[in-house]
């Protein structure tokens, strides 16, 4: 029969932080034995939100930041910075990871750029969507922000197409808007930091 102390269980989950299902891996016995143990002994349990803030610190990266940066990686860090300053989606909420918009080309061939080359993303999260009007050809729409990405069109998302839209405004944006997103916090919390270090150098 396994022994149980207070002291022990208060350890394992509130000073590192484990789940009562590893401190009963860890203590070889099973989740309900800890959970009625810390029910009699007066442990509290975490809250959800307490839950979650430890699963999302304790997930691994599904990407890998790139160290000893060139002088030309320090250029297109920044550029790659400012420009989600300037057009991502910010830290709140509701964002569950990083949201570049823009209609311009070159601003999204290099933030795809910063986002391999700088940041190391997954290539399987990478995702597009676009946005665009009833009267634009989807398909070579599509086929314009692959070639200028390189992303597969089997990872862009289904694309938003607007019919209320006024003629006077036909061809303003002749390839749509494009979102590129990757679907990761920690890689939106780590530009939002980045972009607090410049705020603050400049």
């Amino acid at each position: 029969m396994v022994t149980l102390s207070k002291k022990l269980i208060e350890k394992l989950y509130h000073k590192e932080r484990l789940s009562t299902i590893e401190v009963a891996k860890k203590l070889k016995t099973t989740t309900w034995t800890v959970l009625g143990f810390m029910a009699r002994n007066n442990i509290p349990r975490r809250t959800f939100k307490e839950a979650n803030k430890i699963f999302f610190e304790n997930k691994p990266l599904s990407f890998f930041l790139k160290k000893h940066l060139s002088a030309e990686d320090e250029k297109l860090k920044m550029a790659g910075v400012l420009l989600y300053w300037a057009e991502g989606a910010k830290v709140n909420g509701k964002n569950c990871g990083v949201d570049f918009t823009n209609s311009n080309p070159e601003m999204i061939k290099i933030f795809v750029k910063f986002l391999r080359k700088i940041c190391g993303v997954g290539e399987k999260k990478l995702r597009v969507f676009l946005y665009c009007y009833a009267d634009q050809d989807i398909e070579n729409i599509k086929n314009y922000w692959y070639s200028l990405t390189n992303i597969p069109k089997s990872q862009f998302s289904k694309p938003y197409v607007r019919d209320d839209f006024l003629p006077e405004n036909s061809g303003k944006m002749k390839y749509g808007l494009a979102h590129i997103r990757y679907a990761d916090k920690k890689l939106l919390y780590q530009i939002d930091t980045w972009i607090k270090e410049y705020c603050k150098n400049i």
